[in-house]
């Protein structure tokens, strides 16, 4: 496994391929199976996992940590591991789209919080792997939500 460090954001010329960072927010419930939390996004409501940009000084875990706060209320630790990748378009007009690779990294909840930053902006809800699967729209984050169980996990790491 590769070592996360601490990443400086740099300002990507036009038409390059953005990164962002999302966390698999996931608990296990009474009956030993995981639930993946889902939100909304602000723009269309679709459901999506919590996912932002790069925040400097942050490692890539460490943002989708702060990310899963600010958009779900979500206090846990993040794992270092990255999950997969996944791909979507941002619209930054009704003609201009951008490229964004989205990497996925999950984080086991230890606490949702009743007031948070976007709390008014998003709904959240905990769905099963393969009925979170069912819910997004991007292929590959569809499988890598379907074939998600804790259980292959290792490190985990914080944002300072």
């Amino acid at each position: 496994m590769i070592t996360q460090m601490s990443i400086a954001a740099k300002v990507p010329t036009e038409g390059a391929v953005l990164s962002q960072f999302a966390a698999l927010c996931y608990r296990i419930s009474k009956k030993g199976n995981p639930k993946i939390l889902l939100v909304t996004s602000r723009g269309t409501g679709r459901w999506v996992l919590p996912k932002g940009w790069p925040i400097n000084g942050c490692t890539p875990a460490g943002s989708a940590a702060q990310e899963a706060w600010e958009e779900a209320g979500v206090r846990g630790t993040a794992a270092n591991e990255c999950l997969g990748l996944y791909s979507y378009q941002k619209w930054r007009s009704r003609r201009v789209s951008q490229p964004i690779m989205v990497a996925v990294y999950p984080m086991k909840v230890t606490e949702l919080a009743v007031e948070f930053p976007e709390q008014g902006q998003r709904v959240r809800k905990w769905f099963s792997p393969v009925r979170a699967a069912g819910k997004v729209q991007e292929p590959e984050l569809a499988r890598i939500l379907s074939g998600f169980h804790p259980d292959v996990l290792r490190g985990s790491t914080h944002c300072p």
